[in-house]
């Protein structure tokens, strides 16, 4: 089936309650074919920022259409760039996403946004002065003529130097302080997901997944470049995302720390990929990027579940396997009160190695499900492709994981 209809495709309005064919959806879930080989899943606003380690939209589309019904309120816990959220609304459902990365909580409420004439406007504005800005950084470039020089504000990092080149630094600056200035909120956060999504294209970080320094060979003109190629798709991609929600369906994201017990509306359906303890650190990643939206960059490091620095550490204080499974019962513990009696919570998840040992992450977090009132309904095997999930490279990558899915019968 194509990959668009397939995310189009629901449940008819008037269908009889869930509950009446719940078992029947499960047997259709066990029966799919998840491997999704060959899908197309940078549809709508899935590819308005990069985002390692996300797991592709298929997967929560069908979660969402077999086990919720139109009108219902579908959560994300671990919501990351928030694919869980944009599936969510194209298939009438209402959303609510939560994480503590205070970036991925933007990168989430660009790709919900839904823009108005006027928003579009501004963005079509900034669009048309950036290019001009990145002309002229060229032509100056070409002339010998001094670059830009911006008396905008820029991260008192003592590293930026180290990862950014002079003429980027100012670039980066100049842009940033054009976003801020934005009137309209939503496009102010389309055109700030925007420049995020270049910080590290530009800078010397060798790629999202390698925080290692190389030169890239950019020249003057290349931020103001990229940040406008950027904006236009994001203009493009949030249009077609606003042309296809109804407005009647609206999104909740709360950055907060889910071990806080983060207040959120009762939820119908949760489908969320938590993070594999000892696979990878956000929080190193996304730091460029974090500085430089002026994010509060070590508080986040702290509370990062999963961290690979966390489980990678020796000796005391290091993180275990009893690590995530305390840290799961907390949040297992917090959303039973948050998900309606009955309803399911799902979670797609690998194994993780820690000190040597391969763990089922699915048997921790369904062990942890038993004492806050979840009972185990089905589990789901699939296969990844091999360019869809990055992961630290002296683990090696993980070929397969699990869709557990949990009832809650407290």
């Amino acid at each position: 089936m194509d990959v668009v209809a397939y995310a189009r495709s629901e449940h008819h309005e008037d269908a009889p309650p869930l509950e009446m064919g719940e078992n029947a959806s499960l047997r259709a879930l066990a029966g799919m074919d998840w491997d999704f080989a060959g899908a197309k899943t940078n549809y709508l606003t899935h590819r308005l920022h990069p985002y390692p380690a996300k797991f592709i939209p298929q997967i929560p589309n069908a979660l969402i259409q077999e086990l919720s019904r139109v009108g219902d309120t579908v959560g994300d816990i671990f919501c990351g760039s928030g694919t869980t959220l944009v599936e969510s609304l194209t298939l009438k459902r209402n959303a609510v996403g939560v994480d503590a990365s205070p970036l991925a909580c933007l990168i989430a409420r660009a790709k919900t946004t839904m823009l108005t004439e006027e928003g579009r406007q501004e963005l079509l504005c900034v669009l048309r002065r950036v290019r001009q800005m990145a002309e002229n950084a060229q032509a100056s470039s070409s002339s010998a003529l001094p670059g830009v020089i911006s008396a905008a504000w820029r991260p008192a990092f003592p590293k930026l130097s180290f990862w950014f080149e002079d003429f980027i630094i100012e670039e980066l600056a100049e842009a940033l302080q054009i976003c801020r200035a934005i009137a309209s909120p939503e496009a102010r956060t389309v055109a700030l997901a925007s420049f995020s999504s270049i910080v590290v294209t530009v800078s010397r970080q060798d790629s999202d997944t390698r925080y290692v320094r190389r030169d890239k060979g950019t020249v003057p003109g290349d931020a103001f470049k990229r940040f406008a190629r950027a904006l236009e798709q994001s203009l493009e991609v949030v249009a077609e995302f606003t042309d296809i929600v109804e407005p009647r369906f609206n999104c909740t994201i709360v950055e907060k720390n889910l071990l806080l017990k983060p207040d959120v509306p009762m939820l119908d359906l949760v489908v969320c990929s938590p993070p594999y303890p000892n696979a990878f650190s956000y929080h190193l990643y996304h730091m460029t990027r974090m500085i430089w939206l002026g994010m509060d960059q070590p508080r986040f490091k702290a509370e990062e579940i999963g961290s690979h620095r966390k489980y990678s550490k020796r000796g005391p204080g290091a993180a275990t396997v009893e690590t995530f499974q305390k840290e799961f019962s907390s949040i297992l513990s917090w959303l039973s009160g948050r998900l309606k009696r009955g309803k399911y919570a799902c979670f797609v998840v690998g194994d993780s190695t820690l000190a040597g040992t391969r763990v089922s992450n699915a048997d921790v977090i369904s062990e942890a499900g038993l004492t806050a009132g979840f009972r185990e309904a089905a589990r789901i095997d699939r296969r990844m492709q091999a360019t869809k999930k990055s992961f630290n490279p002296a683990i090696g990558k993980i070929k397969t994981e699990q869709i557990l899915i949990l009832e809650n019968v407290g």
